[in-house]
């Protein structure tokens, strides 16, 4: 995990912030701030309101609610906005048809921070020639050239929707290591959602749970030891006195039982067998489970 300073003006503040479309309600009242410097893992499952959320944040959406971005209503002043904010999704999104020169022209006239420049700086020593199309890149040729229109945007705020999508684990660590390393600066804010949690937990310091449009958990990850532990319990007995402690999640593994607790002193835990802090995708399992319906009232 990376160690940056939290400024006192938060990047994004939401109070409230709900969306619906028809009927259906998407996001449930959601009340958050995300600091400077920081760099957010924002997950949920497919359709738990993640990009509904980005898109408030970005403008492309109207809402219930209020959100601040830079201190800007962002769907009343988006084009003011985009000037210190950038938005990134997949690779896939790179246009094929384009040669890497072409894309570098079009990302100038739609980004007044992009600098061509610095892209072809950080394409310095790579394969990766002007002239080339897209579509006759690599997947590891498309990371790097990914990596550096990323890192070619002087945005205040960096949101990355699946920034790796289609590219294998080599390429993904190498993408999030150099962001890391030569991206981030104590004045800037990364929001980064993805399926592959694992992968971004070292560089997260904070990290959002959405489930259902609701925020389930906000929390900076030097606490997530603090208030989290897992623990592995072999015999019976010892699996017996964990659930008197009240664990928010059971599985059973290769003939072992894995328990999760939330707020129960590890001291109490130590005796009945191995402790640790669960990793985000385990905690991730836990906590998104859809609470069981009540028979009575489900009908």
């Amino acid at each position: 995990m990376t160690e940056l300073s939290i400024s006192a003006e938060p990047i994004v503040s939401a109070r409230g912030l709900s969306k619906s479309f028809g009927r259906k309600k998407i996001l449930h009242d959601l009340d958050f701030d995300i600091p400077a410097g920081r760099i957010y893992g924002l997950i949920g499952h497919n359709g738990a309101g993640k990009t509904t959320t980005l898109n408030a944040m970005l403008g492309l959406t109207s809402y219930e609610g209020t959100i601040r971005v830079l201190g800007e209503d962002p769907f009343a002043r988006r084009a003011k906005l985009m000037e210190n904010v950038a938005f990134i999704s997949d690779v896939a999104s790179l246009p094929r048809f384009l040669r890497v020169r072409e894309l570098f022209a079009l990302l100038t006239n739609i980004h007044p921070n992009f600098s061509p420049d610095k892209a072809r700086q950080f394409l310095e020593g790579t394969d990766i020639r002007p002239e080339m199309k897209i579509r006759t890149l690599s997947k590891g040729m498309i990371a790097q050239l990914h990596l550096a229109v990323v890192m070619a945007i002087d945005a205040k705020l960096l949101v990355l929707d699946e920034p790796t999508l289609g590219l294998d684990i080599t390429y993904r660590k190498r993408f999030y290591r150099r962001l890391l390393e030569d991206y981030m600066t104590e004045e800037r804010t990364l929001i980064i959602t993805t399926h592959q949690v694992d992968e971004i937990e070292f560089m997260l310091s904070d990290i959002m749970f959405i489930r259902d449009g609701e925020m389930i958990l906000h929390m900076q990850m030097e606490t997530v030891s603090e208030k989290f532990t897992q623990l592995v319990a072999d015999s019976a007995e010892a699996q017996a006195q964990a659930r008197a402690h009240g664990p928010v999640y059971e599985e059973t593994r290769f003939g072992q039982t894995v328990f999760i607790f939330d707020g129960v002193e590890r001291e109490k835990l130590e005796p009945l067998g191995r402790i640790s802090t669960p990793t985000i995708s385990d905690l991730f399992v836990a906590l998104m489970q859809r609470p069981t319906a009540n028979p009575e009232t489900a009908r």
